[in-house]
């Protein structure tokens, strides 16, 4: 055998016998301190006695640990994913007792509770302790890094050895240009990690969102090319009479369709792609917590199969659990501390808020994490994976809040451990980071007015006020404001879709208007009104509703159409702006929101599914502030502030975002050139060795 050989299989039996030491004490030391958990016979035993008892628990536990828990999980991945979570706990301690019970001699005994309690702390002890040892072995970094990634769940033989890059585009969810600019700055950055990239590596570079800036439209258009037809978050279409939702598992199903009909391409990620956490797949063959696929039940396409590769190791399932505990209770502290500093604006945070943040803060966050680096050391050829956590907690914490600066902090950690996956990667690869919208503050439309955009609507209309619904309650669509997240964790329970729209709701009610929200972006529409409703229609059948709504304060302006003059946006005192001709009557409604707003509103005024009045909250040209017609204090959806600039952190190595013009990218379609023709250079320019960095030969 070779000196290389006999040193590696040396140093790998240290490891392993370490790691069982380690064990060992650890089930030691549990079995002194824990009521209900002992390793001895009543009357006592000697300690050579309790010491070999606990090295032969410990080393069955390690076994079956290794042998029997993937197919144990493996066997579980049709149950919900968070179910599948908890499970981890009591099959954990199962097999713990199943090892102390195989034991010679043994007298080991514990409650199943406690068992899996001691089983949790041993599979955290020997997972930290294998990680410090592999720090200096590149080949023990390496497989480390693979078995984290879910390495056992993957089929086949680890991928070639390739120069040609792959490409990995990281989408922090709801991180705006002017937000990062500001956490990557300073001599201490709130992400070090991205404040290394940019100027060395990485240019950073924004981009203006469509009038829509929200993630269902952004990232429609960023993996599939087309947004066409997507005015807002939710929005009601009159020739079927319902209400589509972003993120509602059979909505993005159906978005996904048109999408890609409108491109006439299956997405960004059809060569050899994996989609990971998002809304839609991109046309990936591989996904994982995909809610465009999340009613499916395919082979090749189950939308949960990430978590198999993440709660297949028992350890990294504990620390998740320990960590979805201690988010709960640091929402509940915060939420706790800004009612009692009396912060402002505020949103209340109880119900199921904290479960839905904790989930996007921890579970969705680690597993797509750990499920892209699999795609990195799998050597998959494009992979796009969403982060949520940030955009969640934004949306009640605020932009800049304090909350919300743990999260950055902890997505940079998150840009970290890919960028190692990296080193150990088959191939090299070009880390892209990109954002769908920014986000704005304000105090919400209701609260800074005391009336929803619906009670005014329907008391401009002629109909009945209803008494306003409790705050985090469903609003007009039946959808309970909030973020990406919530529709994902009920996914993950396999809970079934929420209905649209209660029995009996607006939209059943013949002419009634159905009166929408999607950030401080409003939608009206008249389902007694056939097609898109004229601005004449309107006011012929509801006198005066144009112009209460256009001249209420929190209201910066409305889109609707004229028989006269087409698109015409409409602002306080009658002052109008003429989209199809640009002529404008009094002051430009559209001057505070900026370059650019009058093309991003004429383009979605030609969508055939544009609501009847199309209303933008008012924005305030000093702080940004805008007013959402949602429960959140941070927001986004329409024009006003940093919701409508995002960003794109790209490798040197590839060209400039703006071509050699350095044009600024405009629209979510523009992104999707972007990166196409970023693929395309990668596929054509393969990659110089790296010098110092580890042989990505497979091991």
């Amino acid at each position: 055998m070779p000196v290389v050989a006999m040193r590696n299989a040396g140093a790998a039996l240290l490891r392993v016998l370490t790691v069982w030491a380690v064990s060992t004490l650890t089930m030691l030391l549990l079995a002194m301190v824990m009521p209900g958990f002992r390793l001895q016979s009543a009357d006592g035993d000697s300690l050579t006695q309790l010491g070999r008892v606990a090295a032969l628990g410990a080393g069955f536990f390690g076994l079956l640990n290794a042998l029997v828990w993937p197919w144990l999980v493996r066997a579980l991945l049709l149950v919900p994913a968070l179910v599948l979570g908890l499970l981890v706990f009591l099959l954990n301690g199962s097999l713990l007792l199943v090892a102390l019970s195989a034991v010679p001699q043994g007298r080991g005994e514990a409650s199943p509770a406690v068992a899996a309690v001691v089983a949790a702390v041993m599979s955290v002890a020997s997972s930290g302790t294998a990680t410090l040892l592999a720090v200096r072995d590149t080949g023990a970094q390496r497989r480390r890094m693979r078995r984290l990634a879910g390495w056992r769940a993957t089929r086949g033989q680890p991928a070639p050895r390739s120069r040609t890059p792959g490409t990995v585009f990281l989408q922090l969810d709801g991180v705006g240009y002017e937000l990062l600019c500001e956490a990557i700055g300073g001599e201490r950055p709130l992400m070090p990690t991205l404040a290394a990239m940019c100027g060395t590596t990485h240019r950073l570079t924004p981009w203006r969102t469509d009038w829509s800036s929200q993630t269902g439209a952004s990232q429609l258009a960023i993996l599939h090319g087309s947004n066409e037809n997507v005015p807002a978050f939710r929005w009601y279409e009159k020739a079927t009479g319902e209400v589509i939702i972003s993120n509602r598992p059979s909505d993005a199903a159906e978005l996904q369709r048109r999408a890609t009909e409108r491109s006439g391409h299956p997405g960004l990620l059809a060569e050899d792609g994996a989609s990971r956490g998002n809304l839609f797949t991109g046309g990936a063959d591989q996904v994982a917590l995909v809610l465009s696929v999340a009613v499916r039940r395919g082979r090749r396409q189950r939308s949960r199969a990430g978590y198999f590769a993440y709660f297949a190791d028992p350890a990294r399932a504990a620390r998740t659990a320990l960590s979805f505990v201690a988010e709960l209770g640091r929402e509940v502290g915060q939420a706790l501390g800004a009612r009692l500093r009396g912060e402002r604006p505020r949103v209340p945070r109880g119900g199921l808020y904290p479960l839905i943040r904790a989930f996007a803060t921890v579970v969705q966050r680690d597993v797509v994490t750990a499920s892209v680096a699999g795609d990195i050391l799998n050597g998959r050829t494009a992979v796009y994976a969403d982060l949520v956590a940030y955009d969640e907690v934004a949306h009640h914490s605020g932009p800049r809040g304090r909350d919300t600066r743990q999260v950055l902090a902890r997505l940079d950690r998150c840009v970290a451990s890919l960028a190692q996956a990296i080193r150990y990667a088959p191939r090299p690869y070009h880390l892209v980071l990109l954002s769908d919208h920014g986000q704005s503050q304000g105090e919400t439309f209701r609260a800074r007015y005391g009336v929803s955009l619906e009670q005014l609507v329907r008391a401009g209309s002629g109909q009945p006020v209803e008494p306003p619904r409790p705050l985090c309650r469903p609003n007009a669509s039946g959808e309970p404001a909030g973020a990406e997240a919530r529709n994902a964790a009920r996914a993950a329970l396999h809970r079934p879709e929420e209905s649209p729209e209660p029995p009996g709701g607006p939209a059943r009610r013949r002419g009634a208007p159905v009166v929408l929200g999607s950030g401080n972006l409003g939608l009206i529409s008249f389902p007694g009104l056939s097609g898109r409703a004229s601005a004449e229609a309107i006011a012929a059948r509801h006198p005066g509703l144009l112009r209460r709504l256009a001249d209420h304060p929190g209201i910066g302006f409305l889109l609707v159409r004229s028989e006269l003059h087409g698109p015409v946006v409409l602002g306080a005192g009658g002052a109008q702006h003429r989209l199809a001709t640009g002529e404008v009557r009094g002051a430009d409604p559209l001057a505070p929101f900026g370059p650019g707003a009058a093309e991003a509103v004429l383009r979605t005024a030609r969508f055939p599914d544009v609501a009847d009045i199309m209303v933008n909250s008012s924005l305030d040209p000093e702080t940004g502030e805008v007013h959402a017609f949602e429960d959140q204090v941070g927001s986004h959806g329409g024009l006003g502030g940093e919701q409508s600039r995002a960003f794109l952190m790209s490798p040197i190595a590839l060209s400039a975002p703006g071509g050699d013009t350095g044009a600024e990218l405009v629209g979510a379609e523009s992104v999707h050139g972007v990166l196409r023709r970023w693929l395309a250079e990668a596929a054509a320019r393969p990659a110089e060795p790296r010098a110092g960095a580890p042989t990505p030969a497979a091991s």
